[in-house]
């Protein structure tokens, strides 16, 4: 994922735009909720989210984005089972026993938000649902420590120490990121701490009053490895094993972050 380079710190003003986006990702987030049934296609979840968000007033964030000349074509990324990220809505009908991460940006006045969520279709196994708590507890924890005095590795270590004493893996291919004029900005948010010689891919950048990031584990049952199918979008797991994606858009700030894409009926779902 390519990341702008952009002034880093933003203005009140700038983060009010932020949030007007981000306060409708919550919202698609949330209505979907209510069609994560089976016999629902990830196409027709992708319809109604880009309805809602032009309902809005706003646009998608993601359909049209370049990436490496790549466009992607859809307002959601569902990622079923075992893939992480990025999956291409299609036709196929959600069957009892997925497991559904959804992924959505919205650009609104020019700002951008994102957020991601795994839902459940039907009752989750005893692994789906230790996957969905442990990549949930693992955002917070990563949110707890976004905050003005500390630097971007401590947000990876909060992610990646409990991750990994639960007897899982974050993904290392993909990160998360500073958001605002355009969805992927500096600094980049790594789930892990780099080891000496990754250090000059993610720097551990301070995090001062303002900052405005993404954080988004990408949890793995089995190996940390992925890899991209055919369709050159989708990222599914080396070993088949399902995944889990959870993410907020947060402002850092002194003494606790502030959380711009939190919804109620979000939350209740990942700790149920």
């Amino acid at each position: 994922m390519a990341f702008v380079t952009t002034r880093m710190i933003k203005t009140a003003e700038e983060i009010a735009l932020i949030a007007e986006a981000s306060a409708i990702v919550s919202d698609v987030l949330a209505l979907l909720k209510d069609y994560m049934t089976p016999g629902v296609t990830s196409l027709r979840l992708d319809e109604i989210a880009e309805e809602f968000i032009h309902s809005r007033g706003a646009e998608p964030a993601f359909k049209g984005h370049i990436v490496h000349g790549l466009t992607y074509p859809n307002t959601l990324c569902v990622s079923v089972n075992d893939a992480v990220v990025h999956g291409l809505p299609n036709n196929r009908e959600l069957r009892d026993g997925d497991l559904v991460s959804l992924d959505v940006g919205v650009k609104k006045n020019g700002y951008y938000g994102d957020s991601a969520v795994t839902y459940m279709i039907g009752q989750p196994s005893p692994l789906q649902q230790k996957l969905m708590e442990v990549t949930h507890e693992a955002l917070w924890l990563g949110i707890e420590q976004a905050v003005a005095g500390n630097r971007v590795f401590d947000i990876s270590k909060a992610v990646q120490q409990h991750v990994q004493a639960n007897g899982f893996t974050v993904v290392r291919d993909l990160v998360g990121h500073g958001i605002g004029t355009t969805v992927h900005e500096e600094p980049a948010i790594p789930n892990f701490v780099p080891g000496p010689f990754q250090r000059h891919n993610y720097r551990n950048t301070p995090l001062q009053e303002g900052m405005v990031i993404c954080i988004e584990p990408m949890v793995n049952a089995g190996t940390y490895k992925v890899e991209t199918e055919e369709d050159e979008w989708t990222v599914v797991t080396a070993d088949g094993k399902p995944s889990a994606h959870y993410e907020h858009t947060v402002v850092v700030r002194h003494g606790q972050a502030e959380v711009l894409t939190r919804h109620t009926r979000i939350e209740e779902a990942a700790q149920a």
